[in-house]
């Protein structure tokens, strides 16, 4: 089998070959989570500006075309919007798309499951900040942790493994939590991954609220000092550990204290379809104005590759970012 060179539109000024995508389908969420979402909500984008399916379905086959293995659905949340389903199986037909990813709150994921498993969904991440249902009710600002947990355990017993949960810890809030969380991988094949909290437009970012990696782990080690490190791929954005004879696993997203900028292999195009290079970036390029107005495949690929190829090396750290202007998460899309 000829193996293709990596797509040049898709391979940045640093090397780095731009194998993941994640597509935002709303900026819509059945949440209002205090990190991602300013409690005022946000100013929707009217309907019409939004991607259609149609859309969403050719600049996915574009990236897939060029190199794109993982397309990661994300939102707002992105198993309301009516077509994921039509989405999810029109992507399994791209040959060369590996995997079909989904980040999702679990509020509906219990009852859509089997239908988005026929569709053809590979892999889940399930939103998860506390284990209390009081403090979940507190932190994402509406009801329904039984949901996300029923929407948990049907994924785990419709055999996806591992099931990924991402529970991204404040302090003062839920890191007083995290040797639960630890303890659900004891008898679940989870990989609970813990996100260092990060500065977003309207989430009160602040440094005293954010624990590192570091202290995270220093945490769990006391509990359980045989905690093993595991391999990973050289993309992979967790560092993954392992407590002896547990079934499932626990990552550290470290984007604040230890970025992984090196190894950076994915991009986002937003819910209204802009093309971002970079999560904490806040160059953007339309490529749903290109689309609409009738730019043929070979100038769109013009656009992605000058986009990818105008991508830094690293975000600006921590204590710039908090202060630049950005979207707020939920109209980014995770």
């Amino acid at each position: 089998i000829s193996i293709l060179p990596f797509s040049a539109f898709l391979t940045d000024n640093f090397g780095r070959q731009h194998s993941y995508l994640r597509i935002s389908l709303t900026e819509k969420c059945n949440l209002r989570c205090q990190y991602c979402m300013p409690e005022e909500g946000v100013k929707l984008t009217p309907r019409a500006q939004l991607l259609s399916t149609s859309e969403v379905l050719t600049l996915a086959r574009l990236f897939v075309q060029e190199g794109v293995e993982k397309i990661r659905l994300t939102g707002g949340e992105p198993l309301i919007r009516p077509d994921v389903l039509e989405i999810i199986a029109e992507l399994r037909k791209l040959e060369g798309l590996r995997t079909i990813a989904v980040t999702t709150n679990g509020m509906n994921l219990a009852k859509l499951l089997p239908k988005l498993k026929d569709a053809g969904l590979d892999l889940i991440n399930i939103s998860l900040d506390s284990l209390v249902p009081a403090k979940f009710e507190f932190i994402v600002r509406r009801k329904g942790f039984h949901k996300v947990m029923e929407g948990i355990d049907k994924a785990i017993e419709m055999g996806y493994n591992p099931v990924k949960v991402n529970c991204v810890v404040m302090r003062g809030l839920n890191e007083d939590e995290l040797l639960d969380f630890v303890a659900l991988t004891e008898k679940k094949p989870l990989e609970v991954r813990f996100i260092e909290y990060m500065p977003f437009d309207g989430n009160k970012w602040n440094f005293k609220k954010m624990v590192s990696y570091q202290e995270m782990l220093d945490r769990i080690r006391q509990q359980w000092p045989d905690l093993e490190m595991l391999q990973t791929g050289q993309t992979d954005t967790a560092k993954t550990f392992k407590v002896p004879g547990f079934k499932g696993q626990v990552g550290f997203i470290t984007s604040m204290s230890e970025h992984f900028c090196g190894s950076c292999n994915r991009l986002r195009i937003t819910a209204d379809g802009s093309l971002k290079v970079c999560l904490f970036g806040n160059s953007e390029v339309s490529l749903r104005d290109f689309l609409r107005s009738g730019s043929s495949e070979e100038e769109l690929l013009q656009i992605i590759g000058a986009a990818v190829g105008r991508k830094k090396k690293q975000h600006a750290g921590m204590f710039n970012i908090s202060k630049m202007k950005n979207r707020p998460m939920i109209l980014i899309g995770g």
